[in-house]
C-alpha cells in the first residue's frame, strides 16, 4: 500500500536533515519506493502493513532513535492525500483574496469542544475549517505575520500537529499519488 508521512520537526527549528538521510532511514524500515517530496519532511513510500497507526509508531521510534529528537508523524494513505488536495473548504474568491492557505495534520478527529476552541481563534484574518483529521486555515496574512501558528494549534487542541501549504500537497498528490 502506498502512504504519504507528514514528519513535523524536520528541517525547522535546527533539526537540519538531509533528504537522501530520511530516505535511507525510512528504507531502514523495510519500506519500498520510497521518495521525499521537498525538505520539509514529506515522505512517499510502499509498505505491506495495511495500520497507518502502527507504522507512525514504528517511523517515530526509529526516527528518535536515529536522530535524538522526537519527530511526531501523521501518515495518510495516497486515496486520503488524493481527497485532501481536491477537497475545497473555502470559496476560490476567499482562497485567492489571502495570503497563506494551510493544512493541518492531526493524528486523530477533533472533539466538539476541540472544534469549538479551534474556532474560538478566529481573526478577521484567519479562519478555519475542519474536515475529518485535518484542520485547514486560510490566513489574510504571511504565516510568520499571523497570530495563529503550528504552536498555537498544538496548545489549543492539546495534541501534536504539522502543517503544509495546500499548494504543497496538491502538488505532492499530483507528482506522486494521482497517477493515471
Amino acid at each position: 500500500m502506498r502512504y504519504v508521512a507528514f514528519l513535523r520537526a524536520i528541517n525547522v527549528g535546527g533539526h537540519v536533515v538531509k533528504m537522501d538521510a530520511l530516505r535511507r532511514l525510512f528504507e531502514g524500515l523495510g519500506f519500498t519506493n520510497v521518495e521525499t517530496f521537498i525538505a520539509s519532511g514529506n515522505v512517499v513510500f510502499e509498505s505491506t502493513s495495511r495500520n497507518p497507526a502502527s507504522l507512525e509508531k514504528k517511523i517515530e521510534a526509529h526516527l528518535q532513535k536515529s536522530l535524538g529528537y522526537e519527530v511526531k508523524t501523521f501518515i495518510r494513505s495516497e486515496s486520503e492525500v488524493a481527497a485532501i488536495a481536491g477537497y475545497t473548504p473555502f470559496p476560490a474568491a476567499r482562497v485567492k483574496a489571502s495570503v497563506t492557505f494551510c493544512v493541518g495534520f492531526l493524528a486523530e478527529g477533533m472533539t466538539s469542544d476541540a472544534v469549538k476552541a479551534l474556532m474560538a481563534l478566529k481573526t478577521p484574518a484567519d479562519e478555519f475549517h475542519v474536515n475529518g483529521r485535518e484542520v485547514y486555515w486560510l490566513s489574510k496574512k504571511r504565516q510568520g505575520e499571523s497570530t495563529f501558528s503550528n504552536a498555537l494549534l498544538e496548545k489549543t487542541l492539546k495534541t501534536r500537529s504539522t502543517l503544509r501549504g495546500v499548494d504543497t500537497v496538491v502538488k505532492l498528490a499530483a507528482k506522486h499519488v494521482c497517477k493515471a
